[in-house]
């Protein structure tokens, strides 16, 4: 006679949700409101320099505390809308940082390719010496560059402090584009030189088309650091009538508290506008990157 074996039990497998999840949540949820009041509080401090910016522009009194205006007004910028407070200083500092942003963004370039595609034993250490030249700071070159200048005649001359900026910008400018340069695959440049291209052809009809949006971070960024640099203008430009926007504001500070903190506001309002402008014509260029998807295929 058979006896029925009795089926055997699965060893019993521990209950997950058992184990407390509602302590780990809630640090969780302390984490998000940490870090969202910490973002907050850095927000905060950028907006409310524009907040005071914008209601001291349209308020009637001169105060440079943070209050709400008695009455809007528009006397600041007709105060300041005129050749020698405004028109002139944004001129000298559009043809100033133009000319000086399309030097650095072309000899970029043209420096920038060898380094990407060539080797050489002396790559790395121009390479270094690059890299150490961003972090020069300018103001400890000025005394000699000043002394240079003297010597060569070319104080308070626009194209000799054009030149310098772009040179001040260079290892930023060769350096960046470097690295989006190097994103750009080889096999189209090699595919070029086949068809006959020569290297300005390659460089300028397959490489700079694809690193577009290098191309135009590189020239944003080199423009808004030379838009707002005092310290270059005001030591090597000495005529009024040559003095960039940048330095013109200085007229508005005064050390008697005599200072005109509406114009001033005005005047900052008004200088800010070329870089939102330039961001925003070039912002569409950015997000594309680089356009090798169909380039690879076959």
């Amino acid at each position: 006679m058979a006896v029925a074996s009795s089926p055997r039990l699965a060893p019993a497998r521990p209950r997950t949700d058992a184990v407390p999840h509602a302590p780990r949540r809630r640090r969780a949820r302390l984490g998000r409101v940490a870090v969202n009041a910490v973002l907050l509080a850095v927000s905060l401090m950028y907006v409310l320099p524009l907040l005071w910016m914008l209601l001291a522009s349209v308020s009637d009194t001169n105060s440079f505390r943070l209050t709400l205006p008695s009455s809007l007004t528009l006397d600041n910028f007709d105060a300041i809308l005129n050749v020698d407070t405004t028109y002139r200083p944004m001129l000298n500092s559009l043809i100033l940082c133009g000319f000086a942003t399309l030097v650095t963004v072309v000899v970029s370039i043209l420096a920038a390719y060898p380094l990407s595609r060539y080797r050489s034993r002396l790559r790395r250490p121009f390479l270094y010496t690059i890299l150490f030249s961003t972090g020069l700071p300018i103001t400890a070159v000025m005394i000699p560059v000043y002394s240079m200048f003297v010597q060569v005649n070319l104080i308070d001359s626009t194209p000799g402090t054009t030149l310098f900026l772009a040179a001040s910008a260079l290892p930023f400018g060769i350096w960046l584009m470097k690295s989006f340069m190097d994103g750009v695959p080889i096999v189209l440049e090699e595919a070029a030189r086949i068809d006959g291209a020569n290297t300005m052809q390659v460089l300028w009809r397959v490489i700079l088309p694809l690193m577009k949006p290098g191309v135009v971070v590189v020239t944003i960024f080199t423009f808004i650091g030379m838009w707002g640099n005092f310290f270059v203008p005001f030591i090597l430009l000495l005529s009024p009538e040559k003095l960039p926007a940048s330095v013109s504001v200085f007229t508005f500070l005064s050390a008697h508290d005599q200072t005109q903190y509406g114009q001033l506001s005005a005047f900052s309002l008004i200088y800010s506008l070329p870089v939102v402008m330039l961001y925003l014509l070039l912002s569409r260029k950015l997000g594309g990157g680089f356009a090798l998807g169909g380039a690879l295929k076959g």
